[in-house]
């Protein structure tokens, strides 16, 4: 991909969407609902070894909600991660490889049925509508493979340094990078070393654009408590990252983040936050009736897009249904959006084919 391209992948996609593009929801949340075991350092990612049609159908059940981007259930899939689990090397290369073929894949089969529909909204709520459809691999942190819960404070110790955490994303940042995905989410980055880490791997060859996603839990700094503004600027200074956010944060919090990323950006802002529920690391739950409900999240939408928001979803703890209602809330495209397929070039570029 050209740096063109890298350049004009988020504006073109954002101004066929309507000016607003809609991420999709809790991935883990609803591999739960139907039926997945994910107590397991893998989270997640256990479903890309045994339960790979699970996630094909989170996938779907998000872009019949409305989503314009599918995140691929990579978050907590690391190499160093599989072989912990006593796969080889190459077996976590491969389950990398298939996180996004499998997003990929239900990209696929979704276009196939928005086609063979007459309609474009059912009764029951669902969306087929012909419309561009990003790919996002998902690359968490290193507290996230460690699964003791440090993704949500940015405690890695004294001994943590740049090049440690560049050798440990390295290839799995690589393999993602050139498995056909339309961009890379480096999701619940929790402090300004891990972000300047992705940074710079992102300037060693990677032929595809990125997004940052921090996370905060005081809505000032990111949960390590480096300064918010600092971290933003890091993102702000890599020609790769397409948009600068927020994930994984409770919705009260919001607000400010936005204006404090906007004094140190252009690049447009994505927001998917939690519902809000507090996490026990230790329990390795969600604490229950701590979050906001749905229709209070939702609330908070307008508000965020008002502010300069022009990516909005969920994370933890959100669902199909919380991504639909956002869907209603959003202004109607169907005007000034053309019928448009995604297309993958050999390359490995987003082609969007209009009608």
């Amino acid at each position: 991909m050209s740096n063109i391209d890298v350049d004009t992948l988020m504006s073109d996609f954002l101004h066929k969407s309507g000016g607003v593009a809609l991420i999709d929801g809790g991935l883990a949340t609803e591999l739960e609902r139907y039926g997945a075991d994910l107590n397991d350092p893998l989270w997640s990612a256990k479903c890309l070894v045994n339960s790979t049609h699970l996630i094909r159908q989170v996938h779907l059940d998000y872009l019949e909600a409305g989503a314009d981007i599918i995140i691929t259930a990579s978050y907590q899939a690391t190499i160093q991660g599989f072989v912990a689990k006593g796969y080889s090397s190459e077996d976590g290369e491969s389950m990398l490889r298939k996180s996004v073929e499998i997003a990929c894949e239900a990209r696929d089969l979704y276009h196939q049925r928005c086609r063979e529909s007459s309609i474009d909204y059912t009764a029951d709520g669902r969306v087929f509508k012909h419309r561009p459809i990003l790919v996002a691999a998902s690359v968490g942190s290193y507290g996230a493979y460690l699964a003791d819960g440090s993704e949500y404070s940015g405690d890695y110790g004294n001994a943590m340094n740049l090049e440690f955490l560049k050798g440990f994303h390295r290839r799995r940042v690589q393999i993602l990078a050139e498995s056909g995905a339309d961009l890379i989410a480096f999701e619940t980055i929790p402090n300004k070393l891990e972000a300047q880490a992705f940074s710079e791997l992102l300037e060693e060859g990677i032929n595809i654009p990125a997004w940052f996603a921090f996370n905060s839990k005081d809505g000032v700094n990111v949960v390590s408590g480096d300064s918010l503004a600092e971290c933003a600027a890091v993102a702000d200074s890599c020609k790769k990252v397409v948009a600068v956010g927020i994930n994984c944060t409770p919705p009260r919090f919001i607000g400010g983040l936005i204006s404090t990323i906007k004094k140190v950006t252009n690049k447009p802002i994505l927001i998917y936050p939690n519902s809000g529920e507090s996490y026990d690391a230790q329990l390795k739950q969600w604490v229950q009736n701590t979050g906001v409900a749905e229709e209070d999240f939702v609330s908070y939408v307008n508000t965020w897009c008002e502010m300069g928001a022009s990516l909005v979803g969920g994370c933890c703890r959100t669902t199909p249904d919380t991504i639909r209602a956002i869907h209603k809330m959003l202004p109607s495209r169907s005007a000034s959006t053309p019928i448009a397929e995604n297309l993958q070039s050999d390359s490995g570029r987003l082609m969007i084919k209009t009608a």
